[in-house]
């Protein structure tokens, strides 16, 4: 008898919410595990696990072959290289884009994308509410029909935002409270979105849609607090003060409960925004959880608890870390201009700008070289890719010089990317292993790497606003 289950790939896989999905999937579906550490992960009989760099196209798209369904639980909030440079928004947009074409190029029929609840009347959304809107736009540019459920606060043992309230009340006896502790939120049971996630999956027909979800009560960041030290058995002393002081509560957060300020940062921003279910993206069935706040935080606390008590198991053996660089910029685009023109224009630009210390130049196939004083002495070779390349990614290997280390430079690369419904583009080097001993290159060429994308983000904002039109036509 043919095997009739639907194949679902889970992007994330290895995370606290994908693994807690896939222990929810299996047995009814087939399950493709995809994280960049997939190869140190055991199969299952029905979850079998790919390595897979979402930073990569190609590696996006070996990774959803054969897959029906694709779950998308993807956050670059951490560092993804020794050196990153540039923030997660921008790092989501790459990631988001590369899953949704691939997901178009497989055939993918339905995409399901676990994001933020977004507030309908925000006057300014937070950078990452903003972020995660971005990505379900980008991941919807490409045709595939995406439902995206919208959570606020998981409560589940593990995670990243219970688990830093809990820090808060375990560790202090007494607490200023921000103005930000009295916004109302709706925090939902991991057992109710793994619940909606599930029932997400299985539904037969595709749709277009955002869905929140969130528990039985709608209460403040106080009063989930005063609940967690009930549940503790410990008495807190909590004053309110009448503002809302974002930098302070930041480093406030960060320093007790030790969670990274990558984490920490862009949740605070958020913690301003009212997150409750809306009426508008109410559905029957779905958005409603029905395990208390209490009771999902007494769940999650113990489960914590159990963990802790658990023989300390031997420690894995380390791998070294590679010496590599990841670093993310976004442009302005002008109007009528592809990312393809982007990657032509910057060699150029490149010229002009560092002149008279830095040549450039184009063959017949776009491969490019950047010399220092003419162009016999080559800092970097950059070999167009033909075959990966359209108007909207324009892809250069980074294939020699003498900052680039060649044994170890296997996958080096550098793109320009459109970023689909904006006039705006990502430029990019990934997985870029340089020549320069670490220390130093930290300190100089990282440096001025990052002075020259300014520059040209500057310069790119002219154009765009036709300040700098007449230069066009020179570079191109």
């Amino acid at each position: 008898m043919a095997n009739t289950k639907p194949v679902v790939a889970i992007a994330g896989a290895s995370g606290y919410i994908g693994q807690n999905l896939i222990e929810k999937l299996e047995g009814r579906v087939n399950i493709i595990g995809l994280s960049r550490n997939g190869d140190k992960c055991e199969d299952a009989e029905s979850v079998t696990w790919r390595s897979c760099d979402l930073f990569s196209l190609a590696d996006a798209e070996k990774g959803l072959k054969g897959a029906d369904i694709a779950v998308y639980l993807v956050h670059s909030m951490m560092p993804s290289a020794k050196l990153t440079q540039g923030n997660f928004e921008d790092m989501d947009v790459i990631l988001a884009d590369n899953f949704a074409q691939a997901a178009k190029k497989q055939g993918i029929k339905k995409l399901i994308y676990l994001g933020g609840i977004i507030p309908d009347h925000a006057p300014k959304l937070s950078r990452h509410l903003k972020s995660r809107l971005e990505v379900e736009r980008i991941l919807r540019a490409y045709g595939t029909p995406v439902t995206a459920l919208r959570a606020g606060l998981i409560v589940g043992p593990k995670g990243s935002s219970f688990p830093i309230l809990a820090k808060l009340v375990k560790r202090l006896p007494s607490m200023i409270l921000p103005k930000w502790t009295r916004t109302n939120t709706q925090p939902v049971a991991l057992p109710d979105v793994m619940n909606s996630l599930g029932k997400l999956t299985m539904e037969e027909e595709p749709q277009n849609r955002s869905i929140d979800i969130g528990g039985p009560d709608v209460m403040t960041y106080r009063s989930m607090m005063e609940q967690t030290a009930e549940i503790m058995g410990k008495k807190r002393y909590m004053f309110d003060v009448p503002f809302f002081s974002l930098s302070l509560s930041r480093l406030w957060l960060r320093l007790v409960t030790q969670t990274p300020k990558e984490i920490v940062y862009p949740l605070v921003e958020s913690l301003e925004h009212e997150m409750t279910v809306q009426d508008s993206h109410f559905v029957e069935g779905i958005s409603q959880g029905s395990i208390s706040f209490r009771e999902a935080a007494a769940y999650a606390m113990e489960a914590d608890n159990q963990e802790n008590k658990k023989p300390t198991k031997k420690k894995p053996i380390i791998t070294p870390l590679k010496q590599d660089v990841r670093s993310v910029q976004r442009v302005c685009l002008p109007e009528g201009c592809s990312a393809n023109w982007v990657g032509r224009y910057y060699v150029k630009w490149l010229e002009v700008f560092l002149n008279p210390w830095i040549k450039t130049s184009t063959d017949e196939n776009l491969n490019c070289k950047i010399g220092f004083l003419g162009n016999k002495t080559s800092m970097l070779e950059l070999s167009y890719s033909a075959e990966r390349s359209t108007e909207d990614r324009a892809l250069y290997y980074i294939t020699g010089g003498f900052l680039t280390d060649r044994k170890e430079n296997e996958r080096g690369r550098m793109e320009f990317r459109k970023i689909p419904g904006a006039n705006e583009a990502i430029i990019a080097v990934h997985d870029f292993t340089p020549a320069l001993p670490w220390f130093i290159y930290h300190y100089t060429q990282a440096n001025m790497h990052l002075f020259v994308m300014y520059a040209f983000r500057k310069h790119m904002k002219k154009l765009s606003e036709g300040q700098a039109s007449e230069q066009v036509q020179l570079y191109v």
